[in-house]
């Protein structure tokens, strides 16, 4: 076993925490493989190891819960294939490891647009999950990419409002709310977006419009937006 690997999974499994993995499997996260270790003390550890290819590969394949997320964090962007996008992805099984892998990782990929469309016409729950955080991500991370690459997700987002899986449409969610915070023109493209899904029949469109539409006719979100 690589002597870093040795270091950090004894490390981890000191610092782990029955109460604290009972808690979060009550979020929703899986309980298989949970250590009960905090974001924060996983960023910490992080900083010793940036960049570290080989190790992240490593790490990923212990399968165990944090450990997964912290491989996603010290991995080097650069390297990352996307065959190795598509191999991980495979093993997401709780949201916040395949949000995590996303914002720490994969959302940095050259071919981060072409996966959110891809992605998100999957059938598995947080392979199609992935499709939408990551259109959620770049509204967020990419600041040079145009208005009109996040118009192009709409219509994948309209064919996806009808998923009534909790982590499914909870990402939809978020990709409208994200990209209408963006800025101005989006902003009203992403009200008018959420009116034509309030339209819907389904229960997910109408919760997935009606919370998205609670956020970004908040009057602290429109003053943000057009500062």
């Amino acid at each position: 076993m690589h002597e870093k690997l040795t270091e950090i999974l004894t490390f981890l499994k000191l610092k782990s925490n029955p109460q604290a993995a009972a808690g979060m499997a009550r979020f929703g996260i899986n309980p298989d493989k949970l250590l009960g270790i905090q974001i924060p003390v996983l960023r910490e550890l992080a900083k010793k190891y940036r960049k570290d290819h080989q190790l992240a590969q490593e790490l990923w394949a212990t399968g165990i819960h944090e450990v997964k997320i912290l491989a996603s964090m010290i991995d080097d962007p650069k390297l990352v294939t996307a065959d190795q996008m598509e191999s991980w992805l495979k093993d997401f099984d709780s949201w916040d490891v395949c949000d995590q892998v996303i914002m720490n990782l994969f959302e940095k990929h050259p071919e981060a647009c072409n996966k959110a469309l891809e992605w998100c016409k999957r059938e598995a729950e947080y392979e199609k999950r992935a499709g939408f955080v990551m259109m959620a991500r770049l509204a967020v991370s990419d600041k040079k990419a145009s208005d009109e690459m996040f118009l192009s997700f709409f219509p994948h987002i309209i064919e996806g409002v009808d998923d009534n899986r909790n982590m499914v449409k909870k990402a939809v969610n978020w990709a409208i709310r994200q990209i209408g915070k963006r800025n101005v023109r989006l902003h009203a493209e992403a009200i008018k977006l959420a009116g034509l899904i309030q339209l819907m029949e389904w229960k997910s469109a109408k919760w997935i419009a009606n919370d998205a539409l609670r956020e970004l006719r908040d009057e602290k979100t429109i003053s943000r937006i057009k500062v």
